[in-house]
């Protein structure tokens, strides 16, 4: 049995850079890399395979599953770094909200399908086809920290955040047992210069917005060092634990 890695929302910026760095830093396994749609020209070693897949469709999620089971292969490393902190769904923009007067059912719909449906979706089926060791880590946010939420606003975008922390840390009870040797992980990777971010990155010192590279490159490092008995983690991108 082979083991392989795989990246869900691989075209984004931090997709990308993870696909690039799993493939580089591990030259001898397969990189799956899954996004909705083609990335156009990506600068990725040869042991990448670049797949078309619907990563919100629970069929499509399943049959990949499914058909990397009968091709005898297990996943070392899941990164899953589908989220939306604003945007534009069916016409109508989104944005942080900034008081309760702002908040809006479809929009909270929207931060909710995106930022804890999806991920819920593959943590169900991973289950399956997880290697052990191996890590599945999901893209999550400090502002997502119950916790630590001293300034409020951003309803939408931490309670998703805050759910999908939940969906880990509940399904690590189930994954104990079931896929024993995998590690969960919610990962904070502070502000990172993409496409996500943009709009927010005016008050961010200069040495505290980072490259989507580096980003990539800290989440390898601290997975590399995980166990499971300790799963699952909430960890920042300097390593440092995260209150749930």
């Amino acid at each position: 049995m082979s083991t392989v890695n795989v990246v869900i929302g691989a075209s984004g910026g931090i997709g990308q850079a993870m696909v690039k760095a799993l493939a580089q830093n591990d030259s001898d396994r397969p990189v799956y890399a899954l996004s909705r749609s083609a990335v156009a020209e990506p600068d990725w070693p040869d042991n990448v395979v670049s797949k078309v897949l619907a990563t919100d469709d629970e069929q499509a999620i399943s049959d990949f599953c499914q058909q990397l089971k009968n091709q005898g292969h297990r996943i070392h490393y899941a990164v899953c770094t589908v989220g939306m902190l604003h945007g534009e769904v069916n016409g109508n923009a989104i944005s942080p909200e900034k008081r309760l007067e702002d908040l809006d059912s479809e929009q909270l719909l929207t931060y909710f399908r995106v930022n804890t449906l999806i991920p819920t979706l593959w943590l169900k089926h991973l289950v399956h086809v997880m290697a052990s060791p191996g890590v599945l880590a999901c893209l999550s946010a400090r502002v997502g920290s119950i916790s630590d939420n001293r300034i409020g606003g951003w309803y939408g975008y931490r309670a998703s955040k805050a759910s999908l922390n939940m969906m880990l840390k509940t399904a690590a009870v189930e994954y104990a047992r079931r896929a024993k040797g995998t590690s969960l992980l919610a990962y904070h990777p502070g502000t990172v210069d993409t496409g996500l971010s943009a709009p927010f990155q005016g008050n961010v010192k200069p040495e505290k917005l980072f490259t989507p590279a580096f980003t990539a490159q800290q989440l390898i490092k601290i997975m590399a060092r995980l166990t499971s008995e300790q799963s699952p983690y909430f960890i920042d991108w300097e390593d440092q634990v995260v209150s749930w």
